[in-house]
């Protein structure tokens, strides 16, 4: 891990400037922001450990608890809301047998409602690892979890 964290500071020219590319870069790496890695962040860079964790604490997008390979967020906003989305929520909870805001054991999913993903017109979305799935059913949202369930075993 030294040597990552080192690869990464140096790529910011270990420029202070850059803690929050520095820490979207570890969180690249490992899914989320270790200690370890903070700890070192914060040597390498001369940044009190106190300073880089409210910087990780302050980002929503920022993660101190691992996080899994599948990272999905519901858009919960009032257009999503009234096209279905607490139940394309309750179906994601039992099939993934997490609750919103949850990682499973295993570190292959996590699951999180969000405020609001700015993409009205396509609700209710999904989004996976960044990819937005638009105009979402339960049957819709199914077969997605049914790909990501085949893809993860294909491994």
């Amino acid at each position: 891990m030294k040597d990552t964290i080192k690869t990464i500071v140096e790529k910011y020219y270990s420029d202070k400037g850059f803690l929050v590319p520095v820490l979207q870069d570890v969180q690249q790496e490992y899914n989320y922001l270790p200690r370890e890695a903070l700890d070192l962040v914060s040597s390498n860079l001369d940044i009190p450990i106190s300073q880089i964790y409210e910087v990780a604490t302050f980002y929503k997008a920022f993660s101190l608890e691992p996080r899994g390979k599948y990272q999905l967020a519901l858009c919960t906003g009032t257009a999503c809301h009234v096209r279905g989305v607490p139940q394309i929520a309750d179906h994601i909870e039992r099939t993934l047998e997490l609750k919103a805001g949850e990682t499973s054991e295993d570190l292959e999913y996590t699951f999180e409602t969000v405020n609001c993903v700015g993409a009205c017109a396509l609700g209710p979305v999904l989004v996976v690892n960044g990819e937005y799935h638009g105009k979402m059913t339960i049957s819709k949202t199914g077969k997605l979890l049914n790909k990501l369930g085949k893809e993860r075993d294909a491994e």
